[in-house]
């Protein structure tokens, strides 16, 4: 299995924020997450809120690479991937955290970490803003537009 420990029920909080100067707004987030194809696959379905639009939802799928180290994926949400998935491509830490990456809009990044620890789980959502875009409010790099921190239920 590529994660044991990420299998399970879990509900908790999801912080939400559009832009790095902004608070996050919390709302309850829940996730299901299960082996798929014999263990070769994990999927990890997921539900939050937006403060404006209300519940999205969204599924993450992602499998063993080439080497140990590294996975692949694919990633939709209701509210910022659709209507196709995107692709992912990343790592695989020594401590099991999954890191992946994707593209959108020609140069703009996605990334998101999954990661358990024992009756936690950690999805975080980071938007990756090209130097081309870069201002002093949202300076080039990755930043944080979502963490779900939830308990096993």
């Amino acid at each position: 299995m590529l994660l044991d420990a990420l299998l399970g029920t879990w509900s908790g909080r999801n912080g939400f924020r559009m832009m790095p100067l902004d608070a996050f707004v919390e709302a309850p987030a829940s996730a299901r997450s299960q082996g798929a194809a014999g263990g070769a696959m994990l999927t990890i379905a997921y539900t939050w809120s937006h403060p404006e639009d209300g519940p999205q939802d969204g599924q993450l799928v992602a499998w063993a690479g080439t080497d140990a180290a590294t996975v692949a994926g694919v990633w939709a949400d209701s509210w910022h991937q659709q209507p196709q998935p995107m692709a992912l491509h990343g790592t695989r830490e020594p401590d099991g955290a999954l890191t992946l990456t994707g593209t959108y809009a020609e140069e703009w990044g996605w990334r998101i970490l999954v990661r358990a620890d024992g009756d936690r789980l950690e999805l975080r959502m980071d938007n990756v803003v090209p130097a081309s875009y870069a201002t002093d409010t949202a300076p080039a790099g990755p930043y944080p537009v979502m963490r779900m921190l939830l308990q096993r239920a």
